[in-house]
């Protein structure tokens, strides 16, 4: 359901108890519908929509989203024996990247949640606390996987040659000072067969990239590098990625193309404007915050990233989603100075990006929980009722500066399309 307009604050009953340890919990999420969350093997899966936020034109961090959170979890009563990152009260979150999008953002609690962490496992029930009295959770059937099935994709509203004149005039705002740096991204479209089994998406990228970020919220889908915050007991952590190129094909070519990475004036300039908007937005919050002064290259499965990782400590009751408003978007995906850059975006991104480069994840009763940019990802949506098919968007966007080369910022909007592109073949 779908949280009513007024004021009134729902209350909830959760329940989690430990289960036997387990290796996959992806099953225990619905085929058309699912929420999942993965790192590593340390995974959220859910399934049931118990409450549902939805907002159009707020940010994360906004009274009208982190402090109704705030109550509806101060409002809930929860029997957590587990005390484990994910046990207990749990929305999973996805957020737009511009306030002006006609996408909503959602904050989702599910009915039943299945996790594991650390080789322990758990499963959770939630409801509201007029529900009669139930039984001690269980664990749910596992959905048997549906057959496997392709995409469908082609250019999207941002053409490959319209996407090298959006750099050039990108160029041209950093050359006239409007901005240092601007993210600009383009889009692939297409259709998945109506009533696919989502899940098979969600598998392929987690056995692909299994030190991604791996979601799948709202119809969102991804394999995301880039942790936008963490917070746990009092602690914050946040990795920034700013500059890649693709792997090589070979160890000798692949060692070359790390190697120009770590190298590169344009790249590094790129990634210090990153790391900058993220230190000055947390440096408020935190009693003591520290970065490495030069980052270190991140090898992923299809591109090598400059990386820098920030850690600090909480000097205030903030949750999470507080964090994440105050973060959002960080010049990785937007630019600087922020608002200038998304001026700049608005003018020369001809679509709506939706949730894609916003945030994504999960947030706790505590107000704990881990978040990533929304990367290296797709929105499906659902299939109009007579169709035999349902749309899918995919995004992909390079940092561009006043050396930016517009072939080459194509290339690598084409290397960072490969995970979902792949996923999807």
């Amino acid at each position: 359901m779908t949280e009513p307009a007024d004021d009134a604050v729902p209350r909830l009953r959760v329940v989690t108890r430990e289960l036997p340890p387990m290796d996959d919990v992806l099953a225990y999420t619905t085929p058309y519908d699912p929420l999942f969350w993965s790192r590593r093997g340390e995974s959220l899966a859910a399934f049931g929509d118990l409450l549902t936020l939805r907002y159009r034109g707020a940010r994360p961090g906004d009274a009208s989203v982190a402090d109704r959170w705030r109550a509806i979890a101060a409002a809930a009563e929860i029997d957590d024996p587990v005390q484990l990152p994910g046990t207990g009260l749990v929305a999973f979150g996805s957020f737009v990247f511009d306030p002006r999008s006609e996408r909503e953002s959602v904050l989702r609690v599910p009915g039943t949640i299945v996790g594991r962490h650390s080789g322990r496992a758990w499963v959770t029930r939630l409801a509201f606390d007029d529900t009669p009295d139930e039984p001690e959770p269980e664990l749910p059937p596992r959905s048997p996987f549906g057959p496997h099935w392709s995409a469908t994709l082609g250019p999207g509203r941002q053409t490959a040659e319209a996407y090298q004149d959006a750099v050039r005039r990108g160029v041209e705002a950093i050359d006239v000072g409007e901005v240092g740096k601007v993210v600009l991204a383009r889009d692939i479209t297409g259709t998945i067969p109506a009533g696919s089994d989502l899940r098979r998406l969600v598998r392929s990228l987690h056995e692909g990239y299994p030190d991604c970020w791996i979601f799948a919220v709202d119809g969102l889908i991804g394999a995301s590098p880039e942790t936008l915050v963490t917070v746990s007991g009092g602690t914050v952590t946040a990795r920034v990625l700013a500059g890649t190129v693709a792997r090589g094909a070979d160890a000798d070519t692949d060692a070359a193309a790390s190697l120009a990475l770590s190298e590169s004036a344009k790249d590094q300039e790129e990634h210090r404007f990153a790391v900058q908007s993220v230190l000055t937005a947390l440096r408020p919050h935190t009693s003591a915050l520290a970065a490495a002064e030069q980052p270190f290259t991140l090898k992923l499965p299809n591109v090598w990233h400059l990386a820098t990782d920030v850690e600090g400590v909480l000097s205030e009751a903030a949750s999470s989603l507080d964090l994440v408003g105050v973060l959002h978007p960080t010049a990785a995906v937007a630019g600087t100075p922020t608002d200038a850059a998304i001026e700049v975006i608005r003018r020369l991104e001809p679509f709506d990006r939706g949730r894609y480069a916003g945030a994504v994840g999960w947030i706790g009763a505590s107000g704990d929980g881990e978040w990533a940019i929304a990367l290296r990802c797709a929105q499906i949506d659902r299939a109009e009722p007579s169709s035999p098919t349902a749309p899918i968007t995919a995004y992909a966007g390079a940092g561009i500066v006043a050396d930016s080369i517009p072939e080459s910022e194509l290339l690598e909007t084409r290397v960072k399309f490969r995970p979902i592109v792949d996923a999807l073949a």
